[in-house]
């Protein structure tokens, strides 16, 4: 397998390559031109052994072959074998790496029968018969010293390249992890939004419907009720101030991506009941069963579904008639529902963006809550919102 390598490193394996060549350059000398030509082998095999593990492979096998072929003697040129074992296993692919070890045992038999069998033979022209003892001692030694060497070069190669592979996967999971936080913050960040942004649909919607019934009022009692019409006027401005701070303190969460703004509870569903009932809507407050404690998200869902639909109820419902809030405990949560007389012109009222954003909105809250919601008229007359949030007790430390 071809190794991607930069310039630098290359070249620094060439010089590497060099400096071994001119290190064996004086033992090759001696032995002739022969040994010469193996050594220009080797040195190349030295060369390519990162940038080409396999072809680094198959030009030392060439060498090696060349140099028994020619009768050589080991030289010191003969440990270029050994850089390229560990670089098979260091820098090759599957195959190359397994061809590697395979070289390994093969080159040890190969080189235990040269050194051991061959070269004496030729060299000395002595039968093996007349000391066979000492011929399989030294064929024994030969190749325990031969395997231990190759397979430890190889091994050592195999070893650094786990090293390098567990350093590229533990990289890649720390970017991986980083890309996972990211996701994490930028989802959190754009549910953040969408909260704010309906925590802003609720807090205009209900405060104009409010200040638009109040100035109703105030338009039709100014000739004959002054002293009404001031007290509509105070509403209205209270109730806008209010609005104008809520809008703020929205639109600064958003800015510095802030969640520990306060947001409204359970116990502000009093204090929201009285502003909608000075707006004109007569509010009928029930509540049974035991309260549970809720999760912080719950409690703003329940608070924001009640508000809305008593927004709705003032804007399109008939304000003469009286509407009905209710909350049913039991041991899993709480049943929210609104009641309220509809309009002789419901449908046309119905068509509003704003009715339409809201009844949504309404039932995304309750979901996200772990609960649900329906909104629908009634053959009554009535329509009616009800809403199921379920309790979330809080955790032990």
């Amino acid at each position: 397998m071809h190794t991607s390598l930069s310039r630098g490193r290359i070249t620094t394996d060439v010089v590497l390559a060099v400096v071994f060549s001119i290190a064996c350059l004086p033992f090759a000398w001696l032995g002739g031109a022969a040994d010469l030509v193996v050594l220009t082998l080797f040195t190349a095999a030295l060369a390519v052994r990162r940038l080409a593990p396999g072809a680094s492979l198959g030009i030392a096998w060439i060498a090696a072959i060349l140099q028994m072929a020619l009768l050589r003697d080991l030289q010191l040129y003969d440990a270029a074998v050994l850089g390229v074992l560990y670089s098979t296993a260091a820098h090759g692919g599957r195959s190359v790496k397994w061809l590697g070890l395979a070289s390994a045992g093969a080159g040890a038999v190969i080189a235990t029968g040269y050194l051991g069998i061959v070269k004496p033979v030729f060299d000395q022209a002595t039968p093996l018969g007349e000391n066979v003892v000492g011929t399989l001692f030294t064929i024994g030694f030969l190749f325990v010293a031969a395997i231990a060497v190759l397979v430890l070069a190889w091994t050592a190669g195999l070893l650094v390249r786990s090293v390098r592979d567990g350093r590229e996967v533990r990289r890649r999971e720390e970017i991986a992890n980083r890309e996972r936080a990211l996701v994490e913050y930028r989802y959190a960040v754009e549910q953040e939004r969408n909260r704010i942004a309906r925590d802003m649909h609720d807090v205009v919607a209900h405060s104009l419907a409010v200040v638009i019934a109040q100035a109703d009022g105030a338009r039709f009692a100014a000739r004959t009720r002054p002293e009404a019409a001031v007290e509509a006027l105070d509403t209205i401005s209270g109730v806008a101030r209010g609005a104008l701070g809520d809008v703020r303190l929205l639109l600064a969460e958003l800015r510095h991506h802030e969640g520990d703004a306060p947001q409204p509870v359970l116990e502000d569903l009093g204090e929201l009941i009285e502003g909608v009932r000075t707006a004109g809507l007569d509010v009928r407050f029930t509540e049974s069963g035991e309260r549970l404690p809720l999760g912080t998200g719950h409690e703003i869902a329940v608070y924001r579904i009640a508000q809305e639909g008593l927004t709705n109820a003032l804007r399109h419902g008939d304000t003469s008639a009286p509407v009905g809030l209710g909350l049913r405990w039991d041991d899993a949560g709480v049943d929210l529902e609104v009641v309220n007389a509809m309009r002789t012109d419901a449908a046309a009222a119905d068509s509003a963006p704003a009715f339409r954003h809201g009844i949504p909105g309404m039932r995304e809250r309750a979901q996200l809550a772990g609960g649900s919601l329906r909104a629908e008229p009634g053959d009554d007359g009535m329509f009616r919102l009800t809403a199921r949030i379920p309790a979330q007790l809080a955790r032990p430390a």
